[in-house]
Formats: structure tokens, sequence, C-alpha cells
């Protein structure tokens, strides 16, 4: 089995990097192979909005997109990791959401090949852990529309230093336990 994670902080190593790849770290444990994505580090261009890749899937934006996707397409799950800044995710993971569209045929239809299965990591500064539940769950009808089956989500509350997580035992223990389930 596959585990990709996909990391949307600007951030180098900080909190969300860190719990995306304790979720990994896990996953391996358990006999996955996993593969690491930051997006900081891709060039992902905006989506022009032209609805060319609807009809064939591929974008005429040539960027590091199409590698993005090739590794979602070689995975059997993805683990989306992101900060919420402003009640969203942050602005990188936001436009390569946007450029997920390619992932539709004109008829709404899912271009993934074969069942992939989606779980979600989150930072927060704030520490309330159901502050941002409703965000969650619109995020987790997005990329059900998008065809993925959701596997559940890992969350890390309180997080605004770029070594907060690393006092949070249980968080990271739960991270652990999580990518083993996945890779099972």
């Amino acid at each position: 089995m596959k585990i990709l994670g996909i990391e949307g902080s600007p951030r180098k190593d900080g909190n969300t990097e860190k719990l995306v790849k304790q979720v990994l770290a896990g996953a391996h444990e358990a006999g996955g192979r996993t593969e690491f994505l930051k997006l900081a580090e891709l060039s992902i261009n905006y989506c022009r909005g032209c609805g060319s890749c609807r009809a064939t899937g591929q974008c005429v934006i040539e960027d590091d997109m199409d590698r993005a996707v090739e590794a979602i397409q070689q995975s059997d799950v993805i683990v989306m990791g992101s900060p919420i800044y402003a009640w969203q995710v942050s602005g990188t993971t936001k436009v390569f959401m946007d450029r997920l569209c390619r992932l539709l045929t004109p008829e709404y239809k899912s271009r993934l090949n074969g069942p992939k299965k989606i779980a979600f990591a989150y930072t927060q500064g704030n520490p309330d852990p159901n502050l941002f539940k409703p965000y969650f769950d619109y995020q987790e009808k997005v990329y059900a529309f998008l065809g993925f089956t959701l596997a559940g989500r890992v969350q890390a509350t309180g997080t605004r230093t770029k070594e907060d997580i690393l006092s949070q035992d249980q968080t990271l223990s739960t991270a652990f336990a999580f990518g083993q389930e996945l890779a099972t």
C-alpha cells in the first residue's frame, strides 16, 4: 500500500509538516510505502478557470501540479495536511485544491484511477478542537466530490510556534497510530 503525504504549510519543518510526517512514520512502520510532497517547494500556479482540463483531464498549465497528480494516481491513501489560517486551509493548499478540478469529467465523474482514501492532518493555533469542525466537514465533502473516500483526520491544536507540536505527546502518538491504521 502506498501512502502519500501532501503538506500545504509555507513554514519549513513546522507543526503541519511534523504532523504529516508522523502519520507517514506510522504508515511506514506498518509496512506502507510512503512519499511526502511539500506544496511550498513545488511550483503550482493558480487555476485559470479555462475548463480545458474538464474535457481531457490534462491542464494547460505546465508546472509541478502534473507531478502531484501523478503521485496521487500512484497512491492508495492521501494524507492531506494544512494549517488553518483565518478559518481555512493555507493559500498554498487552496491553490492546489483548485487545480484538482482536472480529476472530474464534464459529467462530474471522478478520474481517479481506482479507489483512493483521503485522510486529513490539520494544525491550528486556536486551542479549541471543535472550533473549525464545520470547515473540516466542508473539506471532506470537497474531496468526496472528487472521488476520494474519507479515512479520518488528525488534528493538533494550540500550535502557534514552530515547535509546539513536539510537546503534544498524545497528538503525536495518535498521528502515528492513525498512520499505522491507514497502511493496513
